[in-house]
């Protein structure tokens, strides 16, 4: 907790708006995707998906294969505490949402769907896409899967795997976008990165979700800033995203959502 505040500290000192953002293709991305105030009409549906999990009553059995809960140890939650406090927040849901509209994404994977708050939002955004989403928790699995299905999402596959297991089975795939929300251990994050690289075409968005969680998850995206293959950088603290376009000149930015 204080390692996060003192690091949100020193990033408010660092970081800036689309002020001094000197690269177009980040200039765009900051005022035309993260800073879009229209207020898109599947909004709503987002709203709608959230109040849902935190109405619901229903407490689950949690299977933590990563680094667990910052604010419970209790293996026994209820989805509304897990949407509360674990869940993708409205304002990054909308920004992935975004996201998603603005570069066109087609072929998603995330790590760690959870409630699937923002599985949701990233196929509401492009319904087209195709989506992989993979959870290591069976028992959220089931929940979640189950929701998918009464809303009817589609093109979508939910994987309950521990992703040292699966991660490893993807790398012959190409993905546009892969959103990292599952595990924020430093070593596990690395192993990850590296092992999705071989997934990447130049046009690749890599999120990695809570880079100041730790000392070790800020070492790890950190260390991911300097891969060789990475070009662009933007960290706003609560997400590093990670631009592999071999057109732009290695540059990093911070920037205040």
């Amino acid at each position: 907790m204080w390692y996060s505040l003192f690091a949100y500290i020193k990033f408010l000192t660092n970081s800036t708006k689309q002020h001094g953002v000197h690269s177009p293709f980040v200039f765009d991305v900051v005022t035309k995707c993260f800073y879009d105030k229209k207020q898109y009409f599947d909004y709503k549906e987002l709203i709608n998906y959230r109040n849902a999990l935190l109405r619901s009553d229903l407490a689950i059995k949690i299977t933590d294969l990563g680094s667990g809960s910052k604010n419970t140890k209790n293996n026994v939650r209820k989805i509304s505490s897990i949407a509360k406090n674990s869940g993708s927040t409205l304002k990054r849901t909308k920004l992935l949402y975004r996201l998603v509209n603005y570069f066109h994404i087609k072929n998603i994977l995330e790590l760690g769907t959870s409630l699937g708050i923002a599985t949701h939002a990233m196929n509401l955004a492009n319904p087209q896409a195709t989506i992989t989403t993979v959870e290591g928790c069976p028992n959220i699995s089931k929940f979640t899967k189950t929701n998918f299905e009464v809303i009817g999402l589609k093109n979508m596959m939910l994987i309950n795997e521990d992703f040292d297991t699966l991660v490893p089975k993807l790398t012959n795939n190409a993905y546009d976008l892969v959103f990292f929300d599952g595990n924020h251990q430093k070593q596990a994050t690395l192993k990850y990165f590296n092992t999705l690289l071989s997934t990447v075409h130049n046009d690749s968005i890599f999120i990695f979700d809570d880079i100041y969680w730790s000392k070790d998850m800020t070492e790890a995206w950190q260390d991911i800033k300097q891969h060789p293959k990475v070009t662009i950088t933007i960290d706003t603290f609560f997400w590093g995203f990670v631009f592999f376009r071999k057109e732009q000149a290695k540059e990093h930015f911070t920037i205040r959502m």
